[in-house]
Formats: C-alpha cells, sequence, structure tokens
C-alpha cells in the first residue's frame, strides 16, 4: 500500500514503513526521506559515549551546544530551518517502487525491521536539540525533517562516513554570518550603521573576516560588530533605532579624528599600508573604542559633547612601531594579539587619553602592565 509522504507507519509484521527516495553513491544505495519530529529521538540514537573513541562512530555530544539549538527551533517555529540528518542502518530493508517505469522506479516505500539499529553519521546535535524542543513546544512533533539513510552498517564503515562528511565542513566566516543574519538585532545594527555610511561602507569588508594584504577595506563586518556589542553593552532598554542613532554618531566622530582612515578613504594611501604602519584598524583597537564609547554613551548623554572627548584620539600614536606603548599592550612580538588582557590594557590607555577614569579591571590591568606601580 502506498503511504503518504508526510508520515511513518508501522506495519503489522513490526517494521517500520517510510515513503523514500533511492539513489546511489559509490556504487552504494541510500534513500532519502520524511520522518516526524517526534519519533527523532525514539529511532535514531548514539553511540555509547562511554567507549573509547576508536569504538565510537562519532565525536562525543557537546551538550553545551543543543540548548541554544533548541532555543533557535522554539523561538523560531514559523522560521527555522534543520538541514537532513544523516543516517546508517544494519538491516536487510526492502525497497517497493511505485512501478511505472523511468523516475517512478526510483519512488516508493522503504521497510526497515523494527529491530534495525539507526546510528546518526551527521547530525548528532541537531537531534538532541530537535528531543530537547519537544519537551518545551510538543506541537512540533508533527514537523518533518529530511533523512538520508545509507545501508551495510558497521564500525569501520560509519567511522570513515563521519570523516568524509566533516572533511570538507568549514564555517562561514563571522562577517558573512553578520551579512545575512536577520535574526539577530546586532547584526541589524552593525548592518544599518555600515551600510548608511558613505565612509565606513566604502572601507568595510562584508564577507570575509580576515583581509587580504592587497585588500582596500580597513575593517570588517565582524570586527565592526565586535566594536558594536561592547559599544552598546547593558543597554537594553534603548529602542533599535536609538542604538543605530547612537553608534551612527559615534563612529562617525571617532573616523573624524583618525585622519589616516580618510587618507584612505581619499585614496590618498593604499589601506594595506595603512594596516601595516598603524594599529587603529585592527579589531582591538575597535573593540576597544566601542568599551570606551559604552562609557560615553552612558555618562554622556548628550552627543554634542562627543567630539569634544573624542577629539583626544588624534593625540595617541597609533604606529605599530611604536613599541614602548604598544608591545605587550596590543602586541605581542610585533604582532597584533586581541587577548582579553590586551584588550583590558588597550582600552585602558584610549580612557587615559581621554581622560575617563578607568574601571577597576583595567586599572589592576594596568597596574600589573606597569610592574605595579599605579
Amino acid at each position: 500500500m502506498v503511504k503518504q509522504s508526510s508520515s511513518v507507519a508501522r506495519s503489522p509484521g513490526f517494521e517500520y514503513v517510510f515513503p523514500a527516495i533511492r539513489g546511489v553513491q559509490a556504487g552504494r544505495g541510500y534513500f532519502v526521506t520524511m520522518c516526524p519530529l517526534r519519533l527523532i529521538p525514539r529511532l535514531f540514537l548514539f553511540d555509547d559515549e562511554e567507549l573509547v573513541p576508536e569504538m565510537r562512530a562519532q565525536r562525543t555530544l557537546n551538550k553545551a551546544r543543543v540548548p541554544e539549538i533548541a532555543r533557535y527551533v522554539v523561538e523560531n517555529p514559523d522560521s527555522y530551518v534543520f538541514s537532513a540528518l544523516t543516517a546508517s542502518v544494519d538491516a536487510d530493508v526492502t525497497f517497493e517502487p511505485f512501478g511505472g517505469g523511468g523516475p517512478n522506479d526510483r519512488i516508493g516505500t522503504l521497510t526497515i525491521p523494527m529491530s534495525a539499529k539507526f546510528v546518526i553519521n551527521d547530525g548528532q546535535h541537531r537531534r538532541a536539540a530537535i528531543q530537547e524542543a519537544l519537551s518545551q513546544n510538543p506541537d512540533l512533533g508533527d514537523e518533518t525533517i529530511a533523512i538520508v539513510m545509507f545501508l551495510d552498517l558497521g564500525l569501520k564503515r560509519c567511522q570513515q562516513m563521519f570523516a568524509d562528511l566533516n572533511r570538507y565542513a568549514i564555517r562561514p566566516a563571522k562577517s558573512i554570518s553578520v551579512l545575512y543574519d536577520h535574526r539577530d538585532d546586532l547584526s541589524a545594527i552593525t548592518r544599518v550603521v555600515v551600510f548608511q555610511s558613505d565612509f565606513y561602507n566604502d572601507l568595510t569588508e562584508t564577507e570575509s573576516s580576515n583581509l587580504a594584504t592587497r585588500s582596500r577595506k580597513l575593517f570588517t563586518l565582524s570586527a565592526m560588530y565586535s566594536a558594536n556589542r561592547a559599544l552598546l553593552d547593558g543597554l537594553d532598554d534603548t529602542s533599535f533605532d536609538q542604538k543605530v542613532e547612537m553608534a551612527q554618531v559615534f563612529w562617525d566622530t571617532v573616523s573624524k579624528y583618525i585622519p589616516e582612515w580618510t587618507q584612505v578613504r581619499q585614496r590618498e594611501v593604499s589601506a594595506g599600508e595603512i594596516r601595516r604602519d598603524f594599529i587603529h584598524s585592527h579589531g582591538i583597537v575597535l573593540h576597544s573604542l566601542g568599551k570606551v564609547g559604552n562609557t560615553i554613551l552612558r555618562d554622556t548623554p548628550d552627543k554634542k559633547k562627543w567630539p569634544k572627548i573624542l577629539k583626544q584620539l588624534g593625540d595617541i600614536d597609533w604606529h605599530r612601531s611604536n613599541s614602548s606603548v604598544w608591545e605587550g599592550r596590543a602586541m605581542s612580538g610585533g604582532r597584533v594579539s586581541k587577548s582579553a588582557g590586551n584588550v583590558l590594557l588597550t582600552t585602558a590607555l584610549i580612557r587615559r587619553t581621554l581622560g575617563i577614569p578607568l574601571p577597576a579591571d583595567e586599572q589592576r590591568a594596568e597596574t600589573a602592565f606597569n610592574g605595579g606601580d599605579k
């Protein structure tokens, strides 16, 4: 009997019957089907995590990732997206095509004994997140997820599948994630601040988080995102539009007191030269400027007073060659470093130059940097 494509049923012979499409990869048959979310936790199990790695077919579940993924599903029930799970099944299966010849022979029903063992090769964190999301919102149970099923389960084969499926998996650059993320308010704020500014729009790389030597850009969208996170930290009661306005005014004001940025914009000097010779376009300085700006936003709401405070940025010697200032503070062995300690020390220097008192954590870092002398 033909099953509806949105259901999974148990036959009287204690079997699972899936609607499926049959395919071939590397001479091996595989099947693509749909499965209701409510059945995912029951069908697809993990390897015993207590086994040593060489006896498992997948990595140990990172339980810290699961709540975040589950929250994504629960908070976005009308727009969440999950890619297919990939699994292996260790049973003799039966595929019955609908018939009719041609493409119809690849579409049919897949019958799998209930005694079969399903092992996830790719998607174990999605599987765990689905289970947690269902506990919070059982109505999700009737929705479906695609499953790619491979046959001939065996430890060696499953381990190789895991290695192959993850061999070329590369996390997208943070910049392009910020560019494409329409759920995160801070990403949206950063895009507006950059794209509505002729200055920053012209100088910001929006796809890569690393600038090539010959790039004519000074900043990356990911660095601007981190800087805005520091700038707007704790301003939860401020509206989206107010945050955008504050960030726009702040960064436009900053740009007026770092003349090298304007020189790049006006094509008087290349961006590569500025990044090579100066430290102020690097992420650590943008982050530090954001932290200092957060204090200015809180303590000096009148934006007309910001230029008087920020003009002192012009008094800082931003040359990387000025090792007496930057080595150990924002650089290590001549290379820019963005550790938490470096951010504190760089922020402290900017605060002192602008005449802004240092908070306790920056004061401790500054005291330690100066060998205990305040």
